[in-house]
């Protein structure tokens, strides 16, 4: 078996765990397309107990026979199709489901199982009509994101985690998808517009990512040139001015930015912290307030807050920092928290405050070095 061939039976199973194989009394509730005799209707009683017990070599043969003496019974076919799916044999399973589809095409639970059982054997493009057809939206979007529709894959996933929220599966394929989207909308706009602004910031983002700063530097003064007014361009370039400790470029780029966008509440903070690691901390402390009215409850805009009026402002320093508190638990901002107010109330005379929060911290940056449990 191939590598996607694999891939794509991993897939199938999660498809098969996490959305529920078609409960065939779900199933028998459906409208059958014939009635079954008497003899065929006993084995599959019989089965059905024989699966309940999981004895699904027994229920195979059961069902087997129930659709020798009923073959124009879609629901035997059904229950045939799902012993096999659950004893994961997938191929076996393919030839009683698209039977029972072709007696009943209405069946939600035998479309369903025959898309699953497809995308089990890595058809994914034949498992997209049936899933369809059984608004079978999560395994829909893997299979469309098999076949690169990761336009349709992203709008199905979505919808899929709207009713299951954090599945860590779904969000796993929602974010395999949203990247692949991503990426594929890039390559169309590098190709179509090569030397277009969005281009050229598209190059500078990637050279960003790839530490190469001077290739980045020049993307983005590119894009500048081209299209000045341009939202967030001097924020990505200011960012690469950051990482290499320039920050009177940078402060110089976020005020343009900030003027551009006063609404901005990520550029105000940005050009706080340009301010703030050249020893400007009124400046720092004036953007830091902005940005937290723009977009206030941000834990890291208020430890900025927090820092930039330890001495300036004590009171406001400790009901910033104090809020962080609210927000954040256990967590390593948390921890560097704990540690300025510790400064701050030590500072004060406080010295059984401080050293509650000197042990608070202490706590919690024991936690990161705890071997994890296995």
């Amino acid at each position: 078996m191939t590598l996607a061939a694999r891939r794509a039976g991993a897939i199938a199973l999660f498809a098969f765990a996490a959305c529920g194989c078609a409960s065939v009394a779900q199933a028998q509730q459906e409208q059958a397309t014939s009635s079954a005799p008497p003899d065929a209707v006993n084995h599959l009683l019989t089965g059905t107990q024989l699966e309940s017990r999981n004895d699904l070599d027994g229920a195979i043969r059961e069902f087997t026979e129930a659709t020798r003496l009923a073959p124009s019974y879609d629901i035997a076919y059904l229950d045939l199709g799902d012993a096999y799916m659950r004893r994961r044999d997938y191929a076996s399973a393919l030839v009683p489901l698209k039977k029972a589809v072709e007696l009943n095409p209405d069946s939600t639970s035998a479309q369903r199982m025959l898309g699953f059982a497809l995308l089990a054997q890595g058809y994914a493009a034949d498992a997209i009509p049936p899933l369809d057809r059984a608004n079978e939206r999560g395994a829909l979007g893997i299979a469309q994101l098999e076949t690169g529709d990761y336009a349709n894959a992203v709008a199905n996933l979505q919808a899929a985690l709207a009713k299951t929220p954090n599945d860590p599966d779904l969000l796993f394929y929602l974010s395999r998808a949203s990247e692949a989207l991503s990426s594929q909308s890039i390559d169309a706009l590098l190709s179509a517009h090569p030397d277009s602004p969005r281009a050229h910031q598209v190059a500078g983002q990637h050279f960003f990512s790839t530490k190469e700063m001077e290739k980045s530097e020049h993307e983005y003064e590119i894009a500048l040139k081209l299209r000045p007014d341009l939202p967030n361009l001097r924020m990505e370039l200011a960012e690469v001015y950051a990482s290499t400790s320039e920050w009177p470029k940078a402060e110089e780029l976020l005020r343009d930015e900030v003027k551009l966008q006063p609404g901005n509440a990520e550029a105000a903070y940005r050009l706080g912290d340009a301010l703030m690691h050249q020893g400007k901390m009124r400046e720092a402390a004036a953007e830091f307030e902005r940005s937290d009215k723009l977009r206030p409850d941000m834990p890291e805009t208020l430890y900025a807050l927090g820092k930039s009026t330890l001495l300036s402002d004590p009171v406001l320093a400790e009901k910033s920092l104090t809020h962080v508190l609210d927000l954040e638990k256990d967590t390593p901002l948390a921890a560097q928290t704990y540690q300025l107010l510790a400064t701050l109330h030590r500072r004060q005379g406080k010295s059984e405050l401080a050293a509650q929060e000197t042990k608070e911290f202490q706590r919690i940056q024991s936690l990161s070095h705890a071997p994890s449990q296995q």
